[in-house]
């Protein structure tokens, strides 16, 4: 499924994260950036040790949740990875949805400030961290297509899902906020990134 406005789209696939065609994968990172397992465990065996020999160099304290740091891609064909880090559920009073929101959108700036015209993402914080996957795709997919509203870069954001049951969840949300035509509702327009 895709969304296009003008030269931009969100594309939604099912699929090994560790095999798009794009210039850069984003891992479903820990703060500590000290691997693990899921999109995590998959970018770093396919990548290879030059990832975390990196990024244990260049952050040694790691990076905050509700943010992201950048790497190369070491074996992986992406120019980078980008390392974001999403919230722990814990209900939904713990500012989960800020500090998701914040991830995607540190996600977006460092591909545009690294020149990236594609990203590929997974669905942060929906895997150990049990955040609610229809609250996280909403919060995904908005902050998408409010980026595009005022950022030209990255043009293809994909998010990659790991089986059909979470693509049929962000695929109706998706179509929720946009619309059977694509075109972003009234209050999605709105909003301000």
């Amino acid at each position: 499924m895709e969304r296009r406005w003008g030269n931009q789209r969100i594309e939604l696939t099912i699929g090994d994260i560790t095999e798009q065609n794009v210039d850069i994968l984003v891992n479903a990172a820990n703060s500590r950036l000290a691997g693990g397992g899921g999109v995590d465990g998959a970018i770093h065996a396919a990548g290879g040790p030059s990832i975390m020999e990196e990024t244990r160099h260049r952050y040694p304290h790691g990076c905050p949740t509700g943010s992201a740091v950048i790497s190369s891609a070491g074996n992986l064909s992406a120019r980078y990875v980008i390392h974001a880090v999403g919230p722990i559920w814990q209900g939904g009073h713990a500012h989960e949805e800020k500090e998701l929101e914040s991830a995607y959108k540190r996600c977006f700036e460092l591909a545009a400030t690294h020149d990236a015209t594609s990203i590929a993402l997974p669905a942060l914080s929906c895997g150990a961290y049990g955040y609610p996957l229809d609250l996280a795709a909403e919060i995904a997919l908005k902050t998408s297509i409010l980026w595009f509203k005022f950022h030209t870069q990255p043009r293809l954001i994909r998010f990659v899902l790991y089986s059909e049951g979470p693509y049929s969840v962000f695929a109706d949300v998706l179509e929720e906020l946009t619309g059977p035509s694509g075109k972003p509702h009234k209050e999605t327009e709105d909003d301000d990134v």
